[in-house]
């Protein structure tokens, strides 16, 4: 008997799939280095670019502008006019690239640059492919890079909805991102409805507008793209993908009258949890990063069309190129070197998987209905709804692996290690961004200024903010204004002068835990101290910089309230001089600050310096952040009293040192 007799003819397969989009998040330093750094991954066989833009450039402003202090190239590549983007793009055909954009408030502003670079390639616009993220909604709950209030802010955003459909119709000009709420904390059902929310309030502002004809709303509304998270629990993240294909589906045929299918389908990119990653035994992520990019890719009833994955040690730093490397490998073997593609959807009936979509799904509705009876995403962002809604989560979340009930290989189970080889070089296993390159970027961006036809750039801005108050649409004279010369901080400033700036609610409420009978020795410690001082402990946590990851500052002030300590917590988005002064103004104990853009050294060396010259600093300091060692030695050197980093996930631990932080300098001041 033959081995086809025994086993019967094979059968035969369908076409194999294409796989999706590889791509991998970055850019650093300069535009230069960041250029060179994208064609060399792309030779390395990536297939679409993903640009990290610095928080200047997100939110606004020069790097020589005071905000910009100590941010400039740190978490991203900073493009402050045409030259830095022409410069970005150098030798890189924007006709033939997929380019995805992570830029939210100045999004009109990166695209207009994008397309004059294109321009100046002589490249088709209809031709251009690719995503500018420009969801703002998202920012005022999780990131913080939002600049103006949410009214503008929307309407910034349909306009480059309304023009891409017309000059650039293969262009994604939306990406709404429940990636960031993921990242705040958001439950599997928060990140359905609070994503799907957004796009229903974007869409329902479209429609409204009358942007774009009503016969060919379904057209724009197929252009709408995601771009989500995957946890580790590979389980629901898969449902939750199967969850938002069905549920999209539903609300473009039911509440918009999407008849097309094509135009129904929900589109979505990932790039997969980076909150779960561990500075601890950081090589157990590259574990992590492959089982999470399988929720995404291994059901091809809602697989990604496009993939970027975090590399193992971005919970210590920036990654170097090696670290993207091997991300990008991770993605090509799965691709290539499985027969994954091969096959149709291998969950299809499957009565577990079904069983659980369906759950995930009902919850969602029930969601989505709370916050439509609030008036829509909008109106549940004014009254912290959403917001609070995330933080209380994060803090369930917290607490869970706290207790141990999640357990965290390496964090609070089996943390007995091996050193780490990966992170045994001389550069502690990440890249670094030196000093200098901030120095560098102020004295290009004088001579950019220098050599510019001021009367050009002058006229630019006028017409810029006659758009902006007379209602036009923002893409021509913001292009206009990109070939001119025009600056991103003076863009910023225009539109700041006629929308105003906004501060959106932090969602750290004033009721304190009743059923937190583990804080009671710790409560005890607070009051003790407190009958010391003659008050109550009062501790300010603040986030110097424009570094809007509010996460960790938040949870920090909520346990602080729940200890018993007065807590002063005003939001992201502080200068240091308007820390100090709340410092002193408040009478302050203990000063906390949060920093995750790694800017922590030139921002916490101004707020040492200005309470020294203010003889304030018999106020102590505790830092946390992604601090590596060598950092964290120099801010002690400093006179910091303390220095945390995402090992200390304790968060009671981190109170009980700030108590005896507290107590140890009142004893010398005694």
């Amino acid at each position: 008997m033959t081995a086809s007799d025994q086993t019967g003819s094979a059968p035969a397969k369908a076409q194999r799939d294409k796989p999706w989009i590889f791509r991998t998040y970055a850019g650093h330093s300069t535009a230069a280095d960041s250029n060179a750094l994208y064609r060399s991954n792309l030779a390395k066989g990536q297939t679409g670019l993903s640009v990290a833009f610095d928080l200047p450039t997100q939110t606004g402003y020069d790097p020589d502008d005071g905000l910009a202090r100590g941010e400039v190239g740190k978490v991203g590549v900073p493009v402050s006019h045409l030259g830095d983007m022409r410069t970005l793009f150098s030798d890189i055909p924007l006709e033939r690239m997929n380019t995805s954009m992570t830029i939210n408030a100045t999004a009109p502003w990166l695209l207009a640059l994008y397309v004059a670079a294109a321009d100046e390639q002589g490249a088709d616009r209809a031709l251009l492919s690719g995503t500018t993220q420009n969801d703002i909604i998202k920012e005022y709950l999780s990131r913080g890079t939002y600049v103006f209030p949410p009214a503008p802010s929307l309407r910034l955003t349909t306009d480059v909805i309304a023009w891409t459909y017309t000059n650039m119709p293969k262009w994604n000009p939306m990406n709404v991102c429940s990636y960031h709420l993921q990242e705040a904390g958001a439950t599997p059902v928060q990140e359905l409805s609070f994503a799907l929310a957004t796009a229903i309030a974007i869409l329902d502002g479209l429609k409204a507008g009358g942007a774009i004809p009503e016969a060919d709303f379904p057209v724009a509304v197929g252009r709408i793209s995601f771009f989500v998270n995957a946890g580790l629990k590979f389980i629901t993240e898969m449902c939750k993908m199967r969850a938002f294909t069905e549920l999209w589906d539903e609300i473009c045929r039911e509440r918009y009258g999407v008849e097309d299918e094509k135009y129904r389908r929900f589109r979505y990119g990932v790039q997969v949890n980076s909150l779960g990653l561990t500075e601890p035994q950081p090589e157990n992520n590259v574990y992590r990063i492959l089982i999470e990019m399988l929720a995404v890719v291994l059901s091809k009833n809602a697989r990604a069309r496009a993939v970027q994955l975090p590399a193992w040690n971005e919970a210590l730093g920036l990654p170097r190129p090696f670290d993207q490397q091997w991300s990008l490998r991770m993605q090509q073997i799965l691709a290539y070197e499985t027969d994954l593609l091969d096959y149709g959807d291998i969950f299809e009936g499957s009565s577990e998987i079904a069983a659980r979509v369906e759950e995930l799904k009902t919850q969602a509705r029930e969601e989505l209905a709370r916050i439509d009876a609030m008036g829509g995403a909008v109106a549940a962002i004014d009254s912290s709804y959403m917001k609070r809604q995330l933080v209380e989560a994060n803090s369930t979340r917290l607490a869970g692996i706290e207790s141990g009930e999640q357990i965290v290989v390496g964090v609070n189970r089996w943390t007995e290690s091996e050193p780490s080889p990966l992170a045994a070089g001389e550069d502690g296993g990440i890249l670094t961004v030196p000093e200098h390159v901030e120095e560098e970027a102020v004295e290009r961006i004088k001579a950019w200024r220098a050599q510019r036809d001021s009367a050009a750039v002058e006229a630019a801005l006028i017409d810029l903010e006659a758009a902006a108050r007379e209602g036009r649409n923002i893409m021509e004279p913001s292009i206009a204004a990109a070939k001119a010369g025009v600056t991103t901080g003076e863009w910023g400033t225009v539109l700041r002068r006629v929308f105003g700036e906004y501060r959106a609610p932090t969602g750290v409420g004033q009721a304190v835990r009743d059923d937190a009978d583990d804080l009671a020795p710790i409560r005890a410690e607070v009051n003790a101290l407190s009958t010391r001082l003659g008050r109550r402990l009062k501790f300010l946590v603040g986030k110097p910089g424009l570094d809007g990851h509010s996460n960790g500052a938040e949870q920090i002030a909520v346990r602080a309230r729940d200890c018993g300590m007065e807590v002063v917590y005003e939001g992201i988005r502080l200068t240091p001089a308007q820390i100090v002064n709340a410092a002193i103004e408040e009478d302050v104990h203990v000063i906390g600050l949060s920093i995750l853009s790694g800017s922590h050294l030139a921002l916490v060396r101004d707020v040492m310096d200005r309470l020294r010259k203010d003889k304030a600093d018999d106020i102590p300091v505790v830092v946390g952040g992604i601090i590596p060692t060598e950092d964290a030695a120099t801010l002690k050197a400093m006179g910091v009293a303390a220095v945390y980093t995402p090992k200390d996930f304790q968060l009671t631990d981190i109170m009980a040192d700030v108590v005896r932080i507290v107590g140890d300098r009142a004893e010398q001041a005694a």
